[in-house]
């Protein structure tokens, strides 16, 4: 029996009270009486359910959650309409009603992608009669004279406008509100929820869904709502608030000089209210504009310093923080646009406009002022933002704009301060210093660091922790900066290495958050050391003494909460990359062992609490990390792999061990590890796939932890490239895996692109004995080729998602190519076509990455030496790849030119045959 709606008689929304919805049910499949009347009930419990979800009694708690959840899967029509009725209904518990706002929000949206899709096509099956109704008691609750309940109510409105609204639903939403605005008689807590919900319906869409009409309207509703004279401060705060997310939307107007400096005049009268919140809102749409209508401030920026420049000095600090963030932002947009000039090509491209510049003599000493705003207990977490260190992050970028023309400006500072008993001028001397490390050319800072580095070093024994704590920063910042042997330029000398070291290594024992910013300092020092030839024997004489070091202080038990101990993990494993194997060789191998017994302790680790779980997890991980860096270091040198080969059987064990634990953390660093240990072993790790391989199934099977699935698709390849094809015992499942994993909505697409190039490995290692997997996998690499031309290139995460597509599909094509070569070419000519067509389609996209380039180039020429004549016909009828492969030859990246001068010589050889 067909079911469809059963429409009741009865209008609830002339009556509040009825807290049933419309019995009004939907059914999706047919239903019965006793189902009926089950739904009906609980429709009229919805609000005993939503307060006991909320009871201190997690009994009570837990029994009414399950209750709402099964309502919600028996028919989720009737709850979303149940909810929308709580939320409305004026006679309903505060509680109830803010609740059922939450849950139905909740019911439209969600973070995780494919979660959030299911939820989209869940709403759109509803009927359109039920959709109407609850979007009615939605729009009915905005003039609730609950605050809660008027909130809760703009948020769902705005999900479900982000649903309907691009699909070209729901029309009369943006008049509907718009309406409310302009009766006059119209409560103020009726346009205050108005406002919200206008602003967070544009923070919800695009620019795109609305006509010009409706911005203009929108502008106009909000922009009049900011108006002092007309409105009280909550309607003005919601009205600004709203601007802020509408002025994506603005662009048309922001062209419009008069309708421009109505807006700006508009915000900067709010941005001197008397209310704090208002302020700060409209100093946010001030930052929002810096970004989104730099070329156009020109006008107003006499206006803007003035009114950022008193708030820096005078005002609250949640809206000094922002009138900061204002020339932040200008900062961001003039690096951007020198990063974008080119000279040579005469493309003057968008318009810079030098504000900074230009406003440099006043707005340095401005932000060095603020410098001197410290809190006391700064120093101790790393999540506090104020003003000193909003001015700081704000220098750091002005001298990354202007250069050179900001040291003279900051010099003065540094050196009246930096010897004042007050510990705030010391520490804003060397926090200023340390900012403008970054932008000045090295001609200019070198000797300004030479003649500072002694006092530096003296510093690191100041009396103050704040001042170790910024001088510790101002060394590491030095270090990573000023400090390049390999390009023959370094602050630091043979001679005052030992110096500089001495202090480091006796700096890493003072407080956490001071040997915190030693581990950064010693991470670029060691850093600059790598492959500078002579120059990295200097450290050589120091190692064991830094690595100690390092140990001792990832074993401190003051350091968990300023991240110390992963701090010093990660410094460790810089020093033995950077290391010289060389000379070396035999105190990394002596650390081997050492690293190896800490992480069997763990096992040991008593486990009585989630948090004892979760550190067991973090201490893992962090030893996993730096045996991967030894395995990896040791066996790149035939003299230093049998070290690794020789523990290899150990290793593996502790890491199996590891798996034991079941933290994901823990399985990604492992796994990461347990490949390095793959490329060390070679053929000699098949012993440990029979133990190993249900891990590798796990990995794979991780949906919820997608990058531990990624990781483990990038392990199968380094597993490929050790056993070649002793792999094949195990094929079968991981294929199986792989093309579950690609058809699969639940798991992220971020996995998706490694599989095929994983095709690929297995392809090469197995050669001929792929063929079976052929009618399976190469149907999945044509279709992601049709996705590929189908994604929208005007957004950058999207394109960048579509070239490591593209990518991963041609290396896939270029594995199974070379793997059937010499003993099954034949199987992929009824592919040839398509692929030479997806070739073609890339080469004709200007937006392409240049890795994707080179993989084309690769599989084309893959194509021409494994098929040979089989495609002659098709290669005669390609007229493409010749401008294609021209364009390549006169790249300047010389490996793209070799590869398409084979690529060009396989094709001529493919022709004369």
């Amino acid at each position: 029996m067909a079911s469809r709606p059963i429409v009741s008689g009865n209008d609830n929304r002339k009556n509040p009270k009825f807290s049933l919805p419309s019995v009004c049910v939907y059914f999706e499949t047919p239903c019965f009486v006793g189902d009926l009347f089950e739904l009906v009930k609980m429709a009229m419990e919805i609000t005993q359910f939503l307060l006991a979800a909320q009871s201190a009694d997690a009994k009570v708690r837990t029994e009414a959650e399950t209750n709402l959840r099964q309502f919600q899967e028996q028919n989720m029509p009737v709850f979303l309409l149940s909810l929308s009725v709580e939320l409305s209904n004026e006679g309903k518990p505060v509680e109830s009603r803010r609740l059922a706002g939450i849950v139905l929000k909740n019911s439209l949206d969600a973070k995780d992608a494919i979660r959030k899709e299911q939820l989209v096509q869940q709403w759109m099956a509803i009927d359109v009669s039920i959709k109407s109704q609850i979007k009615d008691f939605l729009l009915k609750t905005l003039g609730s004279s609950v605050s809660e309940a008027r909130h809760t109510s703009a948020q769902a409105i705005a999900k479900v406008a982000s649903i309907e609204i691009p699909r070209k639903q729901w029309p009369e939403l943006i008049g509907s509100l718009l309406n409310y605005m302009t009766q006059q008689e119209k409560p103020a807590s009726l346009k205050q929820a108005t406002l919200e919900t206008l602003g967070y319906v544009c923070e919800e869409i695009s620019h795109q869904d609305l006509v010009q009409d409706e911005v203009n309207a929108v502008l106009t509703a909000v922009v009049q709502g900011m108006n002092l004279a007309d409105h009280g401060p909550e309607v003005r705060l919601a009205a600004t608030k709203a601007l802020y997310n509408a002025l994506e939307f603005a662009q048309t107007n922001f062209e419009n000089e008069m309708e421009r400096n109505y807006i700006m005049k508009v915000i900067c009268d709010t941005a001197m209210s008397k209310e704090v919140e208002i302020r700060q809102a409209a100093f946010e749409c001030l930052v929002a504009i810096a970004s989104a209508y730099y070329e156009v401030l020109e006008p107003y920026m006499q206006t803007l310093f003035q009114l950022t420049s008193n708030a820096v000095k005078g005002d609250e600090e949640t809206v000094a923080l922002q009138a900061i963030e204002f020339w932040s932002s200008i900062c961001d947009e003039e690096i951007e646009l020198q990063e974008f000039e080119s000279p040579e090509s005469g493309d003057s491209g968008p318009p810079h406009s030098f504000f900074i510049e230009k406003a440099l003599s006043s707005l340095v000493p401005l932000l060095l002022e603020t410098l001197l705003k410290q809190e006391e207990d700064q120093d101790q977490d790393d999540t506090i933002w104020n003003i000193s260190m909003a001015g700081g992050t704000c220098l750091g970028l002005v001298a990354r704009t202007v250069g050179d023309a900001i040291v003279p400006l900051v010099m003065p500072f540094v050196e009246a301060n930096i010897v004042k008993p007050d510990w705030r001028c010391r520490e804003a001397s060397t926090y200023a210093f340390g900012s403008i490390l970054e932008g000045p050319t090295v001609e200019k800072l070198s000797p300004l660091v030479q003649a500072g580095l002694e006092f530096l070093l003296n510093a690191m024994k100041d009396g103050n922790n704040h001042v170790k704590d910024t001088t510790a920063w101002t060394l590491s910042r030095i270090f990573e900066l000023l400090h390049c042997p390999a390009n023959d330029f370094s602050v630091i000398s043979p001679e005052n290495l030992k110096r500089v070291l001495g202090v480091l290594l006796e700096g890493i024992k003072d407080a956490p958050n001071v040997a915190e910013k030693v581990c950064g300092a010693i991470y670029y020092l060691v850093q600059g050391y790598e492959d500078a030839g002579p120059s990295s024997s200097l450290l050589s004489p120091y190692l064991t003494e830094i690595i100690s070091c390092l140990i001792a202080t990832a074993d401190r038990t003051d350091g968990g909460d300023s991240k110390l101990r992963s701090s010093a993990y990660e410094t460790l494993n810089e020093v033995v990359r950077c290391s010289n194997t060389a000379e070396t060789a035999s105190i990394i191998a002596q650390l081997l062992p050492v690293i190896m017994n800490k992480l069997s302790l763990t096992m040991e680790i008593q486990i009585v609490s989630s948090d004892d779980r979760e550190k067991q997890g973090d201490l893992q991980a962090s030893l996993c990390g730096v045996l991967q860096v030894i395995i990896q270091k040791l066996s790149s040198t035939d003299e230093t792999k049998p070290i690794i080969l020789q523990a290899a059987d150990q290793i593996m064990l502790l890491f199996l061990k590891v798996f034991g634990c079941r933290s994901s953390t823990v399985h990604e660093e492992a796994m990461l590890a347990i490949g390095a240990l793959a490329y060390a072993t070679g053929s000699q790790f098949e012993k440990y796939m029979p133990e190993f391989y249900k891990y590798l199934e796990m990995g794979l099977q991780n949906f919820e932890e997608y990058q531990v699935c990624g990781i483990t698709v990038g392990v199968v390849g380094d597993i490929c490239r050790a056993l070649d094809d002793k792999i094949l015992p195990y094929c079968d499942g991981i294929m199986g895996l792989l093309l579950k994993d690609l058809a699969s909505s639940e798991l992220h697409r971020a996995v998706k692109p490694p599989i095929f190039s994983c095709f690929g490995d297995i392809a090469l290692a197995i050669g001929e004995h792929f063929e079976k997997y052929v009618p399976y996998a190469l149907p999945m690499m044509q279709g992601a080729a049709e996705i590929c031309a189908k994604i929208e290139t005007s957004d950058d995460e999207m394109m960048d998602y579509g070239n490591q597509l593209r990518r991963s599909i041609f290396e896939a094509y270029s594995g199974i190519l070379q793997g059937f070569k010499t003993v099954k070419p034949e199987a992929m000519v009824p592919y040839a076509q398509h692929l030479l067509k997806f070739i073609e389609l890339v080469s004709r996209d200007s937006q392409r990455d240049e890795s994707v380039t080179k993989a084309a180039v690769a599989v084309m020429g893959d194509l021409a030496d494994a098929l040979g004549s089989n495609i002659k016909v098709m290669l005669k009828e390609s007229a493409f790849y010749d401008e294609f492969l021209g364009e390549c030859l006169q790249s300047d990246d010389e490996q793209l030119k070799e590869t398409a001068g084979w690529t060009q010589g396989m094709i001529r050889r493919v022709l004369v045959l």
